[in-house]
């Protein structure tokens, strides 16, 4: 076959017929079961009864977002690969229905209840290994414990010393304890 473009290769078209029917994509919608970024993914059930897919925090981040709430709705297109259905393009999310951090059950054994307003404080050390660090408001103010349990809630995988937050906090069975933590700005390059 000619023409402008010169000879077309049927064998070619072809090929590349049977490798798009082999994409097998989806869209999904449905409810995020769980997300955990410091594991860097979770889970959407999908409305349809479809086995539940998963999402991935490149997926989110490429997309335009930061973490998926408990309960956010969500639409996406998922392809379906050989361990199951992976998001790979986040349409819309929705987190009017989502459980807000702050709602969820800590996963720790220790709960503690915020007694201060939102303050500003810098991260002294954070261990991401043990799970926890300290936080300072300053010279001569108490170290404010934070546990990497109430990072996860707060959708916050690790804090590098010198970095800021916001965090409300109450008192736990040995000091300070934060209840409540947000990123103040982005967070530095750990040094090595």
């Amino acid at each position: 076959m000619g023409g402008k473009f010169g000879k077309v290769d049927d064998t070619a078209w072809i090929d590349e017929a049977r490798q798009d029917t082999a994409i097998d994509v989806v869209e999904i919608v449905g409810t995020v079961k769980w997300f955990d970024v410091s594991k860097g993914f979770g889970f959407i059930v999908p409305d349809s009864g479809l086995p539940d897919v998963l999402l991935h925090v490149t997926c989110l981040r490429r997309d335009g977002y930061q973490t998926a709430f408990e309960g956010a709705r969500i639409v996406c297109e998922a392809l379906n690969r050989p361990r199951g259905l992976q998001a790979f393009r986040i349409v819309s999310m929705d987190n009017s229905h989502a459980i807000h951090p702050a709602e969820m059950p800590a996963r720790t054994h220790v709960q503690v209840q915020a007694t201060s307003e939102q303050v500003r404080a810098e991260v002294k050390w954070f261990n991401r290994i043990r799970g926890y660090g300290f936080l300072t408001c300053g010279p001569g103010s108490p170290d404010i414990f934070v546990h990497m349990e109430t990072l996860r809630q707060f959708g916050i995988s690790e804090l590098h010393p010198g970095q800021t937050v916001l965090v409300r906090y109450g008192p736990g069975p040995k000091g300070l304890m934060a209840a409540e933590v947000q990123l103040d700005g982005p967070a530095p390059f750990p040094s090595h």
